[in-house]
């Protein structure tokens, strides 16, 4: 049996820390000076940098000096504007698309542009102007993080509802991998957000619903918002400004409850998490045929994040997450291996000597489970034998929480 470190890739955590700023008029103006000036300076080294050029150091090399006079920024905030670009020229090319323009909404530091002042619970920022110190209205979350810490990046970020926040990024090193020789299969789903091989499930029934009952009222309320008095449009708007981001903070919170019960109970049982790789698969069902809710509830399915949630809190506890082809596991019978028949929930083993009857999601957990086996056992009768696509994924290195 392989160890199962042979698997895990130490990679370096960052937390990041969303604080609202205490800012006066003045500052307000300094920063938004910045940011017009920071997102100028990224569009100009776009659209007069070699668009092949995706690496920092090579951008910085051709436009440092230019930027710098044209725009009046600080030597690092010039050095933030290069890697910032360089970074979405990388991510546009991964997917296979260009990079659009810059918005003045934000602005990067680095330890010399920022830094924080635990004394005092503010930090100091560097503008095109003077230097500023900004109070933070820090919760005790906040503060029990950033106690005796030194952060050295951050971001200046002007949110929708008006505020000014600073992401702090907190740099840590994860824990070893526990050693495993188990593993959980998790199965995703709309009707289950989640089934564990260990007989775990959560609902998605109640999502649905709330998803359901908050689409009906931006419907009502966008129509209004298009009709009526001056005072009921105003209102709607109003209403809807301020349900804004509610559909989202649930899902979020419920992905939040399924990963930590999910990584808790892998870290109990020293176990190995093996999830499904659903890369695409928005794509792919949005060319069938579907009526106009069925789209929505497809594509308003958070399954990427619970997979990230997943990942993270992994990497936190040393628990390792990999992510299977999830190519037939839920047509395959988990006792026989042989193709089975599935009907909505259920599923049925077609081999006469099999005949294995049950929950079709349970059924697709254990299938996870036995690739993530062929995985760390691969030389192990009894498990699969057949080529398959397999492969550890990265945690994300930023997170917002």
């Amino acid at each position: 049996m392989l160890p199962a470190g042979e698997f895990f890739e130490a990679v370096e955590q960052v937390l990041t820390l969303v604080i609202k700023l205490q800012v006066c008029s003045e500052q307000q103006q300094a920063l938004s000076d910045t940011c017009t000036a920071f997102a100028s300076a990224c569009s100009w080294i776009n659209e007069n940098v070699n668009p092949r050029l995706t690496n920092r150091n090579s951008i910085q090399a051709v436009c440092y000096q230019d930027v710098k006079d044209r725009f009046g920024l600080t030597a690092n905030h010039v050095v933030r504007a290069c890697g910032r670009v360089a970074a979405n020229r990388l991510t546009a090319k991964l997917q296979g698309k260009k990079v659009k323009n810059f918005a003045p909404t934000s602005f990067d530091c680095d330890a010399r542009t920022f830094r924080f002042v635990e004394k005092d619970w503010a930090i100091t920022v560097s503008t095109t102007g003077k230097r500023l110190t900004i109070p933070l209205r820090a919760s005790n979350y906040h503060r029990g993080k950033l106690t005796w810490q030194n952060p050295t990046s951050a971001q200046i970020c002007l949110h929708r509802d008006g505020g000014w926040y600073v992401h702090i990024q907190l740099k840590s090193e994860p824990p070893k991998p526990i050693n495993a020789d188990n593993i959980i299969g998790v199965d995703f789903g709309r009707r289950d957000i989640a089934v564990t091989s260990t007989d775990q499930s959560w609902s998605g029934e109640g999502i649905k619903e709330t998803r359901d009952k908050y689409s009906r009222v931006r419907s009502s309320l966008q129509k209004k918002a298009s009709q009526g008095t001056r005072s009921t449009r105003r209102r709607c708007r109003e209403i809807l400004k301020r349900l804004s981001g509610r559909e989202r903070r649930y899902q979020a919170h419920l992905n939040h409850v399924i990963s930590k019960a999910i990584v808790a109970e892998a870290k109990l049982t020293n176990s190995i998490i093996a999830i499904e790789d659903l890369t695409g698969i928005r794509e792919r069902t949005n060319q069938q045929p579907r009526n106009k809710t069925e789209r929505r509830r497809s594509n308003s399915w958070a399954f990427y994040q619970l997979r990230q949630f997943l990942e993270y809190k992994g990497i936190k506890e040393g628990v390792e997450v990999i992510a299977v082809n999830p190519r037939y596991t839920s047509q395959t019978c988990h006792c026989c291996l042989h193709i089975g028949i599935r009907s909505g929930k259920s599923f049925k083993c077609s081999n006469k000597t099999c005949g294995w009857i049950g929950d079709a999601d349970a059924n697709g957990s254990k299938m996870i489970r036995l690739l993530g086996l062929s995985v760390i056992q691969p030389r192990e009768p009894n498990l699969l034998a057949c080529p398959i696509s397999l492969g550890l994924q990265k945690a994300p290195v930023k997170l917002t929480l």
